[in-house]
Protein backbone atom coordinates (compact mmCIF):
# COMPACT_ATOMS: atom_id res chain seq x y z
CA UNK A 1 0.00 0.00 0.00
CA UNK A 2 1.31 3.36 -0.87
CA UNK A 3 -0.71 6.55 0.47
CA UNK A 4 -0.23 10.45 -0.90
CA UNK A 5 -1.23 12.46 1.80
CA UNK A 6 -0.80 16.81 1.83
CA UNK A 7 0.76 17.78 5.12
CA UNK A 8 0.02 20.51 6.32
CA UNK A 9 1.93 23.47 7.51
CA UNK A 10 3.71 22.93 11.04
CA UNK A 11 2.81 19.07 11.01
CA UNK A 12 5.92 16.50 11.61
CA UNK A 13 6.68 14.04 9.15
CA UNK A 14 6.50 11.39 11.82
CA UNK A 15 4.07 9.66 14.11
CA UNK A 16 5.18 10.90 17.50
CA UNK A 17 6.18 14.33 18.65
CA UNK A 18 9.77 13.33 20.77
CA UNK A 19 9.03 16.62 22.81
CA UNK A 20 8.29 18.74 19.86
CA UNK A 21 5.75 20.75 20.22
CA UNK A 22 3.94 20.65 16.81
CA UNK A 23 1.66 18.50 15.34
CA UNK A 24 2.24 14.73 13.61
CA UNK A 25 0.85 12.82 11.25
CA UNK A 26 -1.01 10.17 14.11
CA UNK A 27 -3.82 12.74 14.11
CA UNK A 28 -4.86 12.48 9.91
CA UNK A 29 -6.29 8.71 10.30
CA UNK A 30 -3.72 7.33 8.12
CA UNK A 31 -3.81 3.67 8.14
CA UNK A 32 -1.89 1.95 10.91
CA UNK A 33 1.58 -0.05 10.07
CA UNK A 34 2.51 2.96 7.20
CA UNK A 35 5.36 5.22 7.70
CA UNK A 36 6.99 8.42 5.91
CA UNK A 37 9.32 7.97 2.63
CA UNK A 38 11.54 10.65 3.14
CA UNK A 39 9.94 13.84 4.87
CA UNK A 40 9.14 17.36 4.67
CA UNK A 41 10.28 19.51 7.62
CA UNK A 42 7.55 20.95 9.75
CA UNK A 43 7.71 24.39 7.98
CA UNK A 44 7.19 22.61 4.38
CA UNK A 45 3.75 21.79 2.75
CA UNK A 46 2.71 19.31 0.68
CA UNK A 47 3.18 15.72 -0.87
CA UNK A 48 4.68 13.25 1.64
CA UNK A 49 4.37 9.51 0.26
CA UNK A 50 3.75 6.84 3.03
CA UNK A 51 3.72 2.86 2.52
CA UNK A 52 3.92 0.09 4.91
CA UNK A 53 6.18 -1.62 1.98
CA UNK A 54 9.88 -1.27 3.01
CA UNK A 55 10.63 -1.22 -1.07
CA UNK A 56 9.21 1.98 -1.73
CA UNK A 57 11.84 3.75 0.48
CA UNK A 58 14.84 2.81 -1.92
CA UNK A 59 12.72 3.06 -5.40
CA UNK A 60 11.88 6.82 -4.38
CA UNK A 61 15.10 7.82 -2.23
CA UNK A 62 18.08 6.95 -3.52
CA UNK A 63 19.26 9.71 -5.94
CA UNK A 64 21.28 7.06 -8.35
CA UNK A 65 17.28 6.33 -9.54
CA UNK A 66 16.71 9.95 -10.32
CA UNK A 67 13.20 10.22 -8.73
CA UNK A 68 11.63 13.74 -9.11
CA UNK A 69 10.28 16.11 -6.41
CA UNK A 70 9.21 19.23 -7.55
CA UNK A 71 8.30 21.92 -5.63
CA UNK A 72 6.59 25.10 -5.66
CA UNK A 73 9.15 27.54 -3.62
CA UNK A 74 7.97 30.99 -2.54
CA UNK A 75 11.29 33.54 -2.73
CA UNK A 76 12.25 36.64 -1.46
CA UNK A 77 13.20 39.42 -4.42
CA UNK A 78 12.77 38.35 -7.97
CA UNK A 79 15.59 36.03 -9.51
CA UNK A 80 17.83 37.18 -11.91
CA UNK A 81 18.89 34.00 -14.49
CA UNK A 82 22.38 34.09 -13.03
CA UNK A 83 20.82 33.44 -10.19
CA UNK A 84 18.18 30.59 -11.39
CA UNK A 85 21.74 29.75 -13.38
CA UNK A 86 23.14 28.52 -10.09
CA UNK A 87 20.49 26.98 -9.04
CA UNK A 88 20.35 24.48 -12.15
CA UNK A 89 23.83 24.28 -12.14
CA UNK A 90 24.55 23.24 -8.22
CA UNK A 91 25.13 25.10 -5.60
CA UNK A 92 27.89 23.86 -2.88
CA UNK A 93 26.16 22.35 0.34
CA UNK A 94 28.26 21.22 3.09
CA UNK A 95 31.45 20.99 0.77
CA UNK A 96 29.60 19.08 -2.48
CA UNK A 97 27.77 20.80 -4.86
CA UNK A 98 24.67 19.50 -5.22
CA UNK A 99 23.54 17.57 -8.53
CA UNK A 100 21.98 20.02 -11.39
CA UNK A 101 18.23 20.64 -10.76
CA UNK A 102 15.54 22.60 -13.01
CA UNK A 103 14.72 26.05 -11.87
CA UNK A 104 12.24 28.60 -13.12
CA UNK A 105 9.94 31.66 -12.24
CA UNK A 106 6.37 30.88 -12.29
CA UNK A 107 4.28 33.24 -14.39
CA UNK A 108 1.88 33.56 -13.49
CA UNK A 109 2.31 32.79 -10.06
CA UNK A 110 0.39 29.32 -8.53
CA UNK A 111 -2.63 29.52 -6.84
CA UNK A 112 -2.08 28.55 -3.28
CA UNK A 113 -4.44 28.65 -0.68
CA UNK A 114 -3.22 31.14 1.92
CA UNK A 115 -1.11 29.32 4.80
CA UNK A 116 -2.18 29.18 8.63
CA UNK A 117 -0.09 31.01 9.70
CA UNK A 118 -0.01 33.46 7.14
CA UNK A 119 3.81 34.26 5.43
CA UNK A 120 5.41 37.12 6.83
CA UNK A 121 5.75 40.03 3.89
CA UNK A 122 7.80 42.42 3.85
CA UNK A 123 5.83 45.67 1.90
CA UNK A 124 9.11 46.98 0.27
CA UNK A 125 10.33 43.23 -0.34
CA UNK A 126 9.00 42.05 -3.89
CA UNK A 127 8.62 38.22 -3.45
CA UNK A 128 8.00 35.56 -6.73
CA UNK A 129 7.65 32.09 -6.98
CA UNK A 130 10.17 29.49 -8.40
CA UNK A 131 9.55 26.30 -9.78
CA UNK A 132 12.62 23.60 -8.48
CA UNK A 133 13.02 20.19 -9.33
CA UNK A 134 15.36 17.61 -8.01
CA UNK A 135 16.36 14.10 -7.62
CA UNK A 136 18.12 14.51 -4.38
CA UNK A 137 17.10 15.30 -0.68
CA UNK A 138 19.73 16.52 1.73
CA UNK A 139 18.83 18.45 4.69
CA UNK A 140 16.89 21.21 4.35
CA UNK A 141 18.38 21.61 0.41
CA UNK A 142 15.76 23.67 -1.08
CA UNK A 143 15.77 26.59 2.04
CA UNK A 144 19.66 26.58 1.64
CA UNK A 145 19.66 26.56 -2.42
CA UNK A 146 18.17 29.67 -2.50
CA UNK A 147 19.58 31.74 0.66
CA UNK A 148 23.17 30.14 -0.89
CA UNK A 149 21.92 32.67 -4.06
CA UNK A 150 20.39 35.19 -1.94
CA UNK A 151 16.43 34.41 -2.05
CA UNK A 152 15.55 32.88 1.62
CA UNK A 153 12.61 31.22 0.83
CA UNK A 154 9.20 32.47 2.40
CA UNK A 155 7.12 29.11 1.73
CA UNK A 156 7.96 25.40 0.82
CA UNK A 157 5.49 23.14 -1.44
CA UNK A 158 6.36 19.77 -2.47
CA UNK A 159 4.01 19.58 -5.28
CA UNK A 160 4.89 15.74 -6.94
CA UNK A 161 6.96 13.00 -7.03
CA UNK A 162 8.15 11.88 -10.07
CA UNK A 163 4.64 12.29 -12.37
CA UNK A 164 1.87 12.03 -9.13
CA UNK A 165 0.86 15.13 -8.37
CA UNK A 166 -0.73 16.25 -5.50
CA UNK A 167 -3.92 17.28 -7.69
CA UNK A 168 -6.82 18.59 -5.93
CA UNK A 169 -6.09 16.48 -2.48
CA UNK A 170 -6.70 19.30 -0.34
CA UNK A 171 -3.94 20.12 2.88
CA UNK A 172 -4.28 17.03 6.01
CA UNK A 173 -6.37 14.94 3.55
CA UNK A 174 -4.93 11.44 1.64
CA UNK A 175 -5.71 8.95 -0.70
CA UNK A 176 -4.58 5.53 -1.28
CA UNK A 177 -2.34 5.16 -5.01
CA UNK A 178 -4.12 2.53 -7.10
CA UNK A 179 -2.02 -0.26 -8.92
CA UNK A 180 -1.80 2.03 -11.55
CA UNK A 181 -0.39 5.12 -9.87
CA UNK A 182 2.18 2.63 -7.71
CA UNK A 183 2.98 1.63 -11.50
CA UNK A 184 3.86 5.43 -12.54
CA UNK A 185 5.89 5.93 -9.89
CA UNK A 186 7.67 3.51 -10.53
CA UNK A 187 8.29 3.47 -14.41
CA UNK A 188 7.57 7.20 -14.95
CA UNK A 189 9.69 9.56 -12.25
CA UNK A 190 13.12 10.13 -13.37
CA UNK A 191 14.10 13.10 -13.61
CA UNK A 192 15.02 14.31 -17.29
CA UNK A 193 18.50 15.36 -17.76
CA UNK A 194 19.11 19.04 -16.79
Amino acid sequence: MILAFHKPYGVLSQFTPNGSPHRTLAEFGLPKRVYPIGRLDADSEGLLLLSDEARWTSRLLDSSRHVCKTYHVLVERRPTEDSLSKLRTGIPLDGKPTLPAHARRLAPPPEWPPRDPPVRLRKSVEDVWIELRLHEGRNRQVRRMTAAVGHPTLRLIRTAVGDWTMESLPAGSWRELSARDSERLTLESRCPSF
